[in-house]
């Protein structure tokens, strides 16, 4: 099976109303182009102050939600909606992404495993675990475009939950992010094509790029890579689009001539000192 996907490349700020705005011109854009599976970027609606994402963090069934339901039923397309801040128990909210199916109908639901804590030299340090509590479970769904996993940004650091999805069958994994600047100079396409060649799949990858207020950029180049590591297509900067022919009996063909998740051995390793 063939078919044209597309990662959307966004600029979200802190103002909901026109992020979504612009996230839904450019679905229904890739829609009109042919895309059948069209994937956004991390944060769809909102980046900004940590105090007003609790603020503004909506159920599953709450307007969000509602929109890229109807986004994907209006145009006949599997729509994964990179992430927004879902209210958790906790009074935290969770970075939650979903997957639509071409009916409108919620197929997946994944909230972020690994949080991103660090320091990278932007001048910020990051605590994404302060107001943001972790998933605990990974995600592989079937779908008519093949068994797509999900994941989302600083998960691409953990080959292990890459390993087990491609185990369950993962054709195809999302990976809709918001790196920084420095991090996504180093590591970005990187750690995209090592995952790719591990597992002989697809990543597909939208990313937010540029500036998103005074004190936060992201490095953008959206991608989607094939299961060989080839790149399949980029969009460097600035707000659009990038397509890229899904072929899923490419990634058949790479995972009978590296049936890698095959030969993987769990064996104990000695230190020695």
């Amino acid at each position: 099976m063939k078919y044209l996907a597309a990662v959307v490349q966004l600029r979200t700020t802190d103002d909901p109303v026109a992020s979504m705005a612009s996230a839904e011109v450019l679905v229904a854009e890739a829609a009109g182009r042919g895309a059948r599976l069209v994937a956004l970027p991390e944060a769809v609606p909102f980046m900004g102050p940590e105090h007003l994402k609790r603020g503004l963090a909506q159920d599953l069934d709450g307007p969000w939600c509602a929109a890229f339901s109807q986004w994907a039923e209006t145009h006949r397309i599997h729509l994964l909606a990179g992430s927004i801040f879902e209210r958790s128990p906790d009074g935290r909210v969770f970075n939650t992404s979903t997957l639509w199916s071409p009916e409108g109908r919620r197929l997946a639901v994944y909230r972020k495993v690994h949080l991103f804590d660090a320091e990278v030299g932007d001048g910020r340090s990051y605590k994404e675990s302060v107001g943001t509590a972790p998933g605990d479970r990974g995600v592989v769904v079937s779908t008519s475009l093949g068994s797509l996993g999900l994941s989302i940004c600083y998960d691409l650091r953990f080959p292990g939950m890459y390993r087990r999805m491609a185990a369950l069958g993962a054709d195809l994994v999302f990976a809709p992010s918001a790196f920084t600047v420095p991090t996504g100079q180093l590591h970005w396409e990187v750690l995209l094509r090592a995952r790719a060649i591990e597992n002989q799949c697809f990543m597909v990858a939208p990313a937010q790029e540029g500036a998103h207020g005074p004190k936060r950029r992201t490095w953008g180049r959206s991608l989607i890579v094939g299961p060989s590591g080839e790149l399949l297509t980029c969009r460097p900067t600035g707000v659009g689009l990038a397509y890229a022919e899904i072929d899923l009996e490419e990634r058949r063909h790479w995972a009978k001539r590296l049936p890698t998740t095959g030969h993987e051995r769990d064996i104990p390793i000695e230190r020695l000192d």
